[in-house]
């Protein structure tokens, strides 16, 4: 184990979106599940079924409706909900419980602010902190992060997972491996990585 002793924090001290439910997306699909299949949501019902609306009537409830189903872009504390509950894969503990993950440190471009086309191109920026320098296993880390999010976030979104500047000794040379698609590709043929992933990934909620 490299750091035997790494600091803690407790759940309650990790950022948090209180008002929102944050829910994953798996895909393309159910992210467009509302378009494809739509609530029924009649403009007319039976106080007034013996008559049609009137087109400004009409015209008020399709606006409703277009409000009603806008999506939220993806922001930078939902990222940080998805992979925060990740396990650090020597300690009993998650990588926002170590501070390996940190909300200050997570990017999106162009911003969430900026309402584009659903289909618009976006990059996830994520940089990690090891608890220590030398960390052997950081290399792992970086690899599940981005496994967690190019298996949640919809095609549009690219995902650059990399270590923080200064926090590895060897940091270029693993965000070199991390950056690279096709090293990424023939680690994750590995069983035996896959089965480590597997267990990291198994305390994320959803």
């Amino acid at each position: 184990m490299d750091n035997a002793n790494p600091t803690i924090l407790d759940v309650s001290q990790l950022p948090s979106r209180r008002q929102k439910q944050t829910k994953a997306r798996d895909g393309p699909d159910s992210k467009y599940d509302h378009i494809l299949f739509p609530k029924q949501a009649w403009p007319w019902g039976p106080k007034n079924s013996s008559s049609w609306p009137s087109d400004e009537e009409d015209e008020a409830d399709d606006q409703d409706q277009d409000e009603e189903y806008v999506e939220e872009p993806i922001d930078e504390q939902e990222i940080y909900d998805l992979i925060s509950s990740i396990s650090d894969p020597e300690h009993p503990n998650t990588l926002g419980q170590l501070s390996v993950v940190n909300l200050p440190d997570i990017h999106i471009t162009p911003s969430p602010v900026e309402r584009l086309d659903p289909q618009a191109l976006r990059t996830v920026v994520v940089e990690l902190t090891p608890t220590i320098t030398h960390c052997s296993m950081a290399t792992i880390i970086g690899l599940a992060v981005r496994v967690r999010l190019e298996s949640v976030l919809p095609p549009n979104y690219r995902v650059d997972v990399r270590m923080k500047d200064g926090s590895h000794d060897q940091d270029d040379q693993l965000n070199k491996q991390l950056a690279d698609k096709e090293r990424v590709a023939a680690a994750l043929e590995n069983d035996s990585l896959k089965r480590m992933l597997g267990d990291m990934l198994k305390t994320c909620a959803f």
